[in-house]
């Protein structure tokens, strides 16, 4: 199969995040996107190990509505910092009938020359390139099938704009999929981020 690596801390998962999955496999040769749950610093001070597990529950209410899509947390397993392609690597050997691309957006691909083996991220792998505002995406002749642009809307909704509007009081109905919003409600995430969270029922 032709999996799609899409990547992120997904903290949370928004309307933006879905509708590139769903753009990518409907509009692609793509068979399946992998919703790649990253890990955070857990050095980092504020590090809530909870949020862990509520980034893939809500990562998995969205992919479990979009046909061909699904969340990994792969990279749990993985030493930490796992860079993309130690990520890549590791995801072949463990799948080999399979192989794997991964989706950045065009401000990424603008620095990507900065990647850890990029060369080889292309070559042994794949790049799929979505539009962001304010960047064109210029790929270089020799990277042709190997690097794709692909024309999916420009959604501007960040996740951290969401979670410092939460903190505010704010009403995100329409940002959020429906069922992520009322987890998000029911565990009283992002209202205080230095208070501990306990993780209830959906």
């Amino acid at each position: 199969m032709n999996i799609a690596i899409f990547g992120g801390t997904f903290n949370p998962i928004h309307i933006g995040h879905a509708i590139l999955a769903n753009y990518i496999i409907e509009n692609t040769g793509i068979d399946s996107v992998w919703l790649m749950v990253a890990r955070q610093n857990p050095l980092k001070e504020g590090y809530d190990k909870s949020y862990d597990i509520h980034r893939l529950r809500m990562t998995e209410m969205v992919s479990s509505r979009l046909h061909g899509v699904i969340t990994s947390g792969f990279e749990f397993s993985l030493p930490y910092p796992s860079y993309t392609i130690n990520t890549l690597d590791a995801l072949a050997a463990k799948f080999p009938e399979h192989h794997f691309n991964i989706v950045i957006g065009a401000d990424n691909w603008e620095a990507f020359d900065k990647w850890k083996d990029c060369e080889r991220i292309i070559h042994d792998y794949g790049v799929m390139v979505y539009p962001r505002r304010g960047y064109e995406i210029n790929i270089p002749q020799e990277y042709a099938g190997r690097v794709v642009a692909i024309d999916a809307p420009m959604i501007e909704v960040s996740s951290t704009f969401i979670r410092e509007s939460i903190a505010c009081g704010k009403d995100m109905t329409f940002f959020l999929p429906h069922d992520v919003y009322h987890y998000i409600k029911r565990n009283d995430l992002y209202k205080n981020e230095n208070e501990e969270k306990t993780v209830s029922e959906i």
